[in-house]
Parts: structure tokens; C-alpha cells; sequence
């Protein structure tokens, strides 16, 4: 026998029992609950639909219930016992299995047919430092289509339940319940997963490679902790980053059950959730209430007043703006964000903002968005007749909950079980402000960025900051083009083992070519993240017009643009160039500025005067790996507003430019 022939025996060696099988099957007993009038008038679709149904053995006689959609991100494959079969990416989508059956359970009680379909999302923390990540930001509009087509193809859903969790698959999950005005729907969050008894947190751990490489810790130690910082198998990484950002800003939109953003999952009061969920769906399709009426202007202001008090992720800049034109509504600006910013006090300490920063799940107990809110309500703040997923207004919601037990027991636990005063981590405002607590975001403009940036400025280490709250830094910057040559110098080792000039305090690292066009607007939290937990890192600033991780911290600007493949400035600096920044984190205003060199100092507007001449020294392009797919997004999302305008599909406004270049080349080519 050759070596192929016994290699293809083994290969496709079988059981013995393999011919054992059938070429017919009786059928599910019963009959379809059809009427003659249903049998004239209903479209074949919605007849052959119950032959399915039957098929996959549901009682042919319950088949006439209305239908109800749960939709989700799950991934992996999970055994009864919790053990992995195949793993999913992330631990974020790895138990929400659990939040569908409860779901359905509880449709079915209620007398609904529960249908369930998946669109599993990516891990932005697996994808860090890879060409994975050209596909992150691309993903959530994709998944979004395909879950809007997953509710149209359902032609008989009369509401759904959306369970979703982290970075992407949670804005996604809104973006196409947001983008389904006529159904009534509701949000179920997947939960974060618990801080490990004695180890680092997922956004600590995600830096050891860089503080391995400046000895500030030991293989062993990168080893141990790597392994230890979930302590939970499932749900989103326990700082309050873009997922957990998401959770929050679901909530406040009023697309969740109160206090349902941040609970821990695998646990009761977790799987709770999804059944209020699908208790509180089928009361709103009772009362007609739908997506349209759920996700108003004022449940966008709230959304935004939430995540300022909270200090959330500035990766909610792109997905806030895209869940409101999905919805139909305006889509917040700068000039919005800035007004809310400077309004809404910072009120919350969670990792990665501090003071303290304590894991999400300690802002869960509390009293999580629900008690932030409390606060806000007090200050004046909200909008307090936003119908919410209960089907009663959010001032109807709040003073249940002032009054809940549950609110009492949750902070009761916090305080035995973590030695935790609730108020130190969501806090009276003069607390806050003692504590010296400052508002999230600030939007820097300058001849390096004139159409703005973001920086999350409550997240600038607060030793180099001035007595006056302003953060100022003069520095020289240290051009790069690619996220690898970037972290290459601040572990001052270049391909394979090779030496480069290292990254050091002072420097002013300018990451270009890495937006929309250039690389999908990759997330570069591999270098926020190392110079967070470098000694040296507080003293490096970093301008970049791609974005970051929702947990990055420091004097990290992204956003900038135009970026330089759209032909921004940015795209036009040096090495050595003099790069001046200016934060006020009082009064959330900013600069960002080239002012010459070395030799040679300049004003903002002589150095505006001087990139506008200049010719870049440095190839732009996009990178070689960009996939032709995330190309396509980039030019899409450009024509709906890019960035500010939430990377989003404008239809009308890409038909507008696509009829208008097709007349263009109409009238070169007679």
C-alpha cells in the first residue's frame, strides 16, 4: 500500500456504525394550527415557516404565539458543565448562552415563540499589535447589517431582545435595534467579569511584554498574572473601557432594565436580567411602545451626560453619534460634547480613571448607572421623561429606585464584602470634586489637528499636571507610520532582537497614516497601555490620528484630523519637530501645535503657514496588509461624516457621491 493510500485510510478511518442510517423520518405527530382564511391570505413564507418550526420539534399547536427575536453575540462552545468545547474570542460573548435561554424561558411562559440567531463578535484585546485589528472598527457596521437583515428575515417578529456585551458586538447590537424604530426592543448587557482575588486587572495585564522588556518585572511574574486576571470566566474586562462604556451608555439611553449595566456574570442577579428583559419586551409590545419611541433626542442627551459622569471611553464618540442616525436622530458634534463635558461633572472612580479605580463591579454594586443618575437628576442634568425598555419614563425610574431595596442590599454588600464606602466610588459632587475628580474628555485643536482631536484628559497622570489644572508639555516628536515600529521603540528593541533609539521621557510620539484610511483606525492600546506602566511613560505624550482602547490613560491624543492620508497636517511632521500641547482639564479646552524646531521656534500660525508648504519626508500610505474589504468601509464611512460622524453608512449621502462621480465620468469620457 503506498504512504498516500495508508495516509488517506487514517484520514478518513470511520466508525463502524457509519452505514448505519436512515433515508426517511415519519415526521413531527400533530397538525399546523391553520384556518382556511389563513391558508387563502397568508403569504407561502409565513405557512412554510410553521413547517419549520414543527420540524425542529416546537408543539405545532403553540405555533400561531407571537414571535419574538432574541438576537446575540455569543461565541465558543460551551458544555452544560461550563467547560470549553471550542473557544469563543473573548469571555465578554462566552456565557451569554445562559442570558438566551433564561430569555426564552421566559417568552415561553409568557406564551411568546422565542427564535434565537448569533453574530459573534471579535476581541479588541486579542487583536492588539496585529493586523486583526484593521478589522475591528469595520466589524460593527458590518455586524450591524447583518443583524438588521437577521430582524427583517424574521418576517413575523414582533420585538427582540438584544444580548450583547463588549467593545464592538454591543455597539453593533444598538446600532441594529436602534436602526429597527418600528419594533418595540430591549437591550440585555452581558455583564463584566469578576477582579482575580490576588492579580492584575485585563488592562494592567495587557503591558507586561513592554514592562518585561525595561525589567521592571520578571517571565515568571508576566506569566502568572497573564494567566489570573480574569476571575470570572465570563463577561467584559473589569475597567471601565469601550465595553463596559457600552454597557453603561445602553442603559442610559434607556434601551436596559434599571441597573443592569456591569453585573457580574455567572451570577444570579446577572441571569435575572434577561428574563425582567423578556418580561419587559412583551409588555411593551402590549403597550406599543417601540425603538422610535425608546431612543429620542433626550435619551441621546442622557447617554452623553452618563458617560461624562462616568468617565467613559472615547471610543463612544464614534458609536454614540452612530446608534442616534440609526435611530433617525441628530447625531451629536463636537460643539455637543464639548457643552456636555463642560456641564457634567465627573462623579464615578473606576480603574482605569482613579483615583482609586476600582473594578466595574464595584460600580455595579454601588448602584451602578441608576444611582449615577440619582446624582445627575439632582445637578438638573437629564432628561427626565425619556421613555426607558420598562415602558415608563426615566423620572418614574429613578425614584423606584431610590427607594428599591435593591439599591439598599447592593451597596450593603460592597461595604461587608469589600470594605468599600459606595460614596467613594460614586460620589456626591463635593466629594468628587475633593477627591479632585475632573471632567472626561477634552477636544485639542491646533495647526496639527484644525478639525480637533480627543484626549481623555480626566486620565492625565495628575503629577504632571499643574497647580492650575493645566497639563502643558514642549517636546520633540518621534514620527511613526506603523503601530510595530511604535512600540518597537518604547521597548527599545527593533525586528527580531535589533536595537532602535528608544523612546524617552520627554518624547513626543506622532503615529500617523493609522485612521480610517490607513489602517481601519486601528485601537493602539499595546502603547497607551506600556507607557501607563513604564516609570518613564507619564513623561511621553502620544498623537495619533487612529484611537484607543476605552482604558488607555495619559497625555494620548487620537482622532486627529484630518488624518494624513486625508491630507492632515499631521501627516507633514518630523522627527525633532518642537510639538507644543496644551490641556486645561478645568475648563476642558485645548491646543495641539507644531512650533518649529529646535533651532528655530515658531507661533501656531507661523508653523500652520510652514506645514501647509511642507512636503511629507515620510511614505503615507495605508498599510500593505489592509484588507480590500476594510478599504471599501473606509471610503463609505468617509462619505457619512468619518470620525466626528461616527464612521457610520450614510446611503443617501454615498448615492449622492457615487451619482455624482459616475456624472463626472460621464462628461470626461464624451
Amino acid at each position: 500500500m503506498s504512504t498516500a493510500l495508508a495516509s488517506l485510510n487514517d484520514l478518513l478511518q470511520s466508525p463502524d456504525d457509519l452505514y448505519s442510517l436512515r433515508t426517511k423520518g415519519e415526521g413531527p405527530r400533530g397538525k399546523l394550527p391553520l384556518s382556511s382564511e389563513y391558508l387563502l391570505d397568508a403569504p407561502s413564507g409565513d405557512i412554510f415557516g410553521m413547517t419549520q418550526s414543527a420540524g425542529m420539534g416546537w408543539d405545532p399547536n403553540q405555533l400561531m404565539r407571537e414571535q419574538v427575536l432574541i438576537l446575540s453575540t455569543m461565541g465558543g462552545i460551551r458544555a452544560e458543565d461550563g467547560k470549553p468545547i471550542a473557544l469563543g474570542y473573548h469571555t465578554g460573548h462566552w456565557e451569554i448562552g445562559l442570558l438566551m435561554r433564561a430569555a426564552a424561558k421566559e417568552l415561553d411562559r409568557l406564551q411568546r415563540l422565542p427564535f434565537a440567531a448569533y453574530v459573534s463578535d471579535p476581541c479588541d484585546g486579542r487583536s492588539q499589535g496585529t493586523t486583526a485589528m484593521m478589522d475591528s472598527l469595520p466589524y460593527r457596521n458590518d455586524a450591524a447589517l447583518v443583524l438588521k437583515r437577521l430582524i427583517r428575515s424574521l418576517p413575523l417578529r414582533r420585538g427582540v431582545v438584544g444580548i450583547a456585551t463588549c467593545d464592538k458586538g454591543l455597539p453593533a447590537m444598538m446600532m441594529a435595534l436602534a436602526g429597527s424604530t418600528t419594533l418595540p426592543g430591549v437591550i440585555v448587557t452581558g455583564g463584566v467579569t469578576l477582579p482575580p482575588t490576588d492579580g492584575e486587572d485585563t488592562g494592567k495585564v495587557q503591558s507586561v511584554g513592554a514592562r518585561y522588556a525595561h525589567g521592571e518585572i520578571d517571565l515568571d511574574y508576566a506569566a502568572e498574572q497573564g494567566c489570573r486576571a480574569c476571575g470570572s470566566a465570563g463577561g467584559g474586562c473589569q475597567f471601565f473601557g469601550t465595553a463596559a462604556t457600552s454597557q453603561a451608555v445602553a442603559e442610559a439611553l434607556g434601551m436596559t432594565m434599571p441597573h443592569a449595566a456591569l453585573a457580574p456574570s455567572g451570577e444570579i442577579v446577572w441571569k435575572d436580567l434577561a428574563v425582567q428583559s423578556a418580561r419587559a419586551l412583551t409588555t411593551l409590545i402590549d403597550r406599543r411602545l417601540t425603538m422610535g419611541d425608546i431612543l429620542s433626542d433626550d435619551a441621546v442627551h442622557n447617554a452623553m451626560v452618563v458617560h461624562a459622569a462616568m468617565g467613559g471611553s472615547t471610543n463612544l464618540l464614534l458609536h454614540i453619534p452612530a446608534i442616534a442616525f440609526e435611530a433617525g436622530r441628530r447625531r451629536p458634534s463636537v460643539d455637543d460634547w464639548n457643552r456636555v463635558n463642560r456641564q457634567v461633572p465627573r462623579i464615578v472612580d473606576v480603574l482605569p480613571n482613579g483615583p482609586v479605580g476600582h473594578p466595574t463591579v464595584r460600580v455595579f454594586l454601588a448602584g451602578g448607572v441608576p444611582e449615577v443618575m440619582l446624582h445627575l437628576r439632582g445637578l438638573g442634568l437629564l432628561k427626565l421623561d425619556a421613555i426607558t425598555a420598562t415602558g415608563e419614563r426615566l423620572g418614574e425610574v429613578l425614584s423606584w429606585w431610590e427607594k428599591s431595596e435593591r439599591r439598599l442590599r447592593m451597596r450593603e454588600i460592597l461595604q461587608r464584602e469589600d470594605g468599600v464606602d459606595p460614596d467613594d466610588v460614586i460620589m456626591p459632587l463635593e466629594r468628587a470634586r475633593k477627591k479632585g475628580l475632573t471632567s472626561t474628555v477634552t477636544f485639542p485643536i491646533g495647526n496639527i489637528a484644525p478639525e480637533g482631536a480627543v484626549i481623555k484628559s480626566t486620565s492625565i497622570d495628575a503629577s504632571v499636571v499643574d497647580p492650575d489644572g493645566v497639563y502643558r508639555k514642549l517636546g520633540p516628536a518621534r514620527v511613526f507610520t506603523t503601530e510595530t515600529e511604535a512600540i518597537a521603540a518604547i521597548k527599545g528593541r527593533g525586528p527580531k532582537g535589533t536595537t532602535v533609539k528608544p523612546i524617552q521621557a520627554g518624547d513626543i510620539i506622532v503615529l500617523m497614516c493609522r485612521g480610517p484610511l490607513g489602517s481601519g483606525m486601528e485601537e493602539t492600546y499595546q502603547l497607551t497601555s506600556a507607557l501607563r506602566y513604564l516609570p518613564f511613560g507619564k513623561h511621553v505624550a502620544l498623537v495619533t490620528d487612529a484611537r484607543f482602547s476605552g482604558v488607555s490613560t495619559g497625555a494620548c491624543i487620537g482622532h486627529a484630523g484630518p488624518e494624513a492620508l486625508a491630507g492632515g497636517p499631521i501627516g507633514k511632521l518630523r522627527d525633532g519637530d518642537l510639538i507644543e500641547i496644551v490641556v486645561d482639564r478645568i475648563n476642558l479646552v485645548g491646543t495641539i501645535n507644531f512650533v518649529g524646531t529646535a533651532e528655530q521656534r515658531l507661533t501656531a500660525e507661523e508653523g500652520a503657514a510652514v506645514l501647509a508648504q511642507r512636503v511629507p519626508t515620510v511614505v503615507l500610505q495605508a498599510d500593505a496588509q489592509l484588507p480590500r474589504d476594510t478599504r471599501l468601509w473606509a471610503m463609505l464611512q468617509r462619505c457619512g461624516g468619518g470620525t466626528w460622524g461616527g464612521c457610520v453608512y450614510d446611503v443617501d449621502a454615498i448615492i449622492e457621491t457615487l451619482e455624482a462621480g459616475l456624472k463626472a465620468r460621464t462628461v470626461v469620457g464624451d
